[in-house]
């Protein structure tokens, strides 16, 4: 049995805890935090206390804090204090690995709160688990440095009989093709493995498990756990998280795509390719298994062909929507009892080809194929009416998830009671939260905002089109780009630019053949991301240009002073903001109004906030697509930093004509 933490503070009853909390957080704040160095923040103390509040009356909060505020800090305080009161740990929910990592790493936020205030904080990260390593493939795998040097290999080999959780992070040299043969993978069967209960995953659960203070979650893993959690329990499994007193979601933003992700299955042509090439390759096959393997292959290509036409062209989205036919859904059923027939003959016969295959290597295929019945039965039901389906455009496979996620969350997540914080720099549009909270289904949460505590008036200025764009699609392109080479050349490069899809990207460097520009232009589709974001930090009169820089990464300083919105970010064809759409339709709301201009303000927002990282940067930025005058224009100015002047690009330039 676990000991409970020592209080942070005391008091008599319960009922004082939040009264004695929040006379905590103030002393932290105005007293503590400033002897270290730390200025006193307004914001981030309005913040911090409205968390406080929301966390001990047990609502669900969304909290808008701008850059600079420190809203790290200000949930931190509360979520340990609360989860020594409650007994249980508070989960915090990031968007990214990295961001735990900054969290609960060496010289992270976490262990820099508990320097200052003299604390033991038991936090521990609750991985991905495709970040750890399979003992049972490890084992199988014998072979698959044959490609890497003596070096290299001799290096994996070693580690892999030191480690003692096989975390990727312990080596993180080993090249991705090692690493997909040696990695966890969610096609394993865990429940008849033969290291069940011994493995590396589960070392790593039991190290988070016990956490007392705090588990720092991924939305992914968050996600994974709430949708299974009452079936593993029914089941008598253990749920993937302990049992937790409070939910915060960092970036709370981004919650939707990895909720829906974790609800729904997919269905991988190429794993289907690998699994019938395997069993066609079994010597001294039954006529019975041949037979369905052929017709399995026949039923996929099928499928998949048709799926393909059906797809909705849409260059600016990785999830590519579909206009569905009746002759998609007789194809998906035929494959569906095709695959159903295959995984019968598989488990009624398994004996029979274990001495040609592996025992895990048939479960992995068991795994498959129930996954893609699942997927294709959930599709064909209903005529599709109750899931949202796409196809990945990076790997092809076809997703079919639950269309009703905000009904889900109100089940599993809202209903039980416990106090659930949503928080993020963009969350509204000018304190307006409706979008976020419809997309939700959130009820009557409550809220708080507040801007960056930086000097935005003085930090930046914006500029913006004098007017409303005149003339065909080419003039205005051939002047967009004179503009924005010109816009370069004055600010010496040290610039960022936004565009919505990789093939405006490619336009934008055809555009600059006719030029010559005296800094080095990082184009997004020539190159790794965390390679080019680090030669711009590196590169200061470098220009980055891409579609995947609105948010998640920041370049403090003098490498970017200029950020330039090539296109305002209106939301694609993506399915998820569809259904959103026809929701909207259906309330008898206009989609344009209540889902895209919101979506493209929050997405603006996020783009805006990378130009000012600290108190000393400053900068510009850029529109160049039309807002005054246009239908989208008072969301444009609530998305630009608040305060920031504004003036007009004719004006900077010189009124640039043709």
């Amino acid at each position: 049995m676990t000991t409970r933490q020592k209080a942070l503070f005391d008091y008599n009853k319960k009922e004082e805890f939040s009264i004695k909390l929040t006379e905590w957080i103030g002393e932290v704040f105005y007293d503590i935090l400033p002897k270290h160095g730390y200025e006193v923040r307004e914001e981030q103390i309005f913040t911090a206390f409205q968390l406080a509040d929301a966390v001990c009356n047990k609502k669900v909060h969304l909290a808008e804090a701008g850059l600079g505020t420190g809203k790290t800090f200000a949930y931190l305080l509360t979520a340990i204090a609360y989860a020594r009161f409650s007994g249980k740990p508070v989960v915090i929910a990031c968007a990214s690995a990295a961001l735990q990592e900054q969290l609960a790493g060496p010289k992270g936020d976490i262990q820099m709160l508990s320097q200052i205030l003299g604390l033991e904080i038991d936090a521990r990260m609750a991985k991905d688990p495709r970040q750890y390593i399979c003992d049972v493939r490890v084992n199988e795998s014998r072979g698959i440095f044959a490609d890497q040097s003596n070096t290299m290999s001799d290096e994996i080999h070693q580690w892999l009989k030191e480690t003692n959780r096989g975390e990727r992070s312990e080596m993180p040299l080993i090249p991705d093709p090692v690493w997909k043969q040696i990695g966890w993978n969610e096609s394993m069967s865990c429940d008849i493995c033969s290291s069940r209960g011994f493995c590396k995953l589960v070392k790593a659960r039991e190290h988070y498990r016990p956490a007392k203070d705090l588990i720092i979650a991924d939305h992914e893993i968050f996600f994974h756990d709430l949708w299974t959690r009452d079936e593993r329990i029914d089941d008598g499994k253990l749920p993937i998280l302990p049992s937790y007193s409070a939910v915060i979601f960092d970036e709370g933003h981004k919650v939707i795509l990895p909720a829906a992700m974790q609800a729904g299955q997919q269905v991988v042509k190429e794993s289907i390719d690998n699994m019938i090439l395997t069993l066609e390759q079994i010597q001294g096959a039954r006529e019975s298994l041949i037979s369905i393997v052929v017709a399995l292959e026949q039923a996929s290509s099928d499928f998949f062909i048709r799926l393909n036409r059906c797809v909705i062209t849409d260059e600016y989205s990785n999830r590519l929507a579909l206009q569905v036919d009746n002759v998609l859904f007789e194809l998906a059923d035929v494959l569906h009892k095709a695959l159903d027939r295959l995984l019968l003959e598989i488990q009624i016969e398994q004996e029979l080809y274990l001495e040609s295959l592996p025992g895990s290597l048939l479960q992995t295929f068991e795994i498959q194929i129930e996954k893609a019945i699942m997927a294709l039965g959930k599709f064909c039901r209903n005529k599709s009416r109750d899931v949202i389906s796409w196809i990945d455009r990076l790997d092809g496979s076809f997703w079919v998830v639950p269309r009703n996620l905000s009904k889900m969350l109100d089940i599993h997540l809202f209903q039980k009671g416990l106090p659930v914080v949503f928080t993020s720099a963009t969350l509204s549009n000018e304190g307006d939260f409706s979008y976020f909270t419809r997309m939700l289904g959130l009820k009557k949460p409550s809220s708080s905002t507040v801007g960056s505590s930086f000097d935005i008036e003085k930090q930046v200025v914006v500029y913006l089109p004098q007017c409303l764009s005149g003339g065909c699609e080419d003039v205005r392109f051939s002047l967009g780009i004179k503009q924005l080479v010109s816009l370069l050349k004055l600010n010496g490069g040290s610039a960022l630019v936004l565009t919505n899809s990789l093939d405006e990207v490619g336009k934008i460097r055809e555009g600059f053949e006719d030029y010559q520009l005296p800094f080095e232009i990082l184009w997004e589709d020539k190159g790794e991301r965390g390679y080019l974001v680090r030669k711009f930090r590196e590169e200061v009169s470098s220009v980055l240009i891409g579609a995947s820089f609105w948010e998640g990464i920041d370049v403090p300083g003098e490498a970017l002073s200029l950020l330039i919105v090539w296109q305002l970010p209106f939301p694609s064809l993506d399915p998820l903001i569809e259904v959103q759409r026809k929701e909207a339709s259906k309330e008898g709301l206009d989609p344009m109004t209540t889902v895209d201009y919101p979506e493209m303000g929050l997405k603006l927002k996020q783009g805006c906030g990378r130009l000012i990282r600290t108190k000393d940067d400053q900068g510009a930025v850029a529109i160049m697509e039309p807002v005054i005058g246009a239908p989208w224009e008072k969301v444009v100015m609530g998305a630009l930093p608040p305060g920031a002047k504004i003036r007009t690009i004719e004006d900077l330039l010189g009124n640039i004509k043709e």
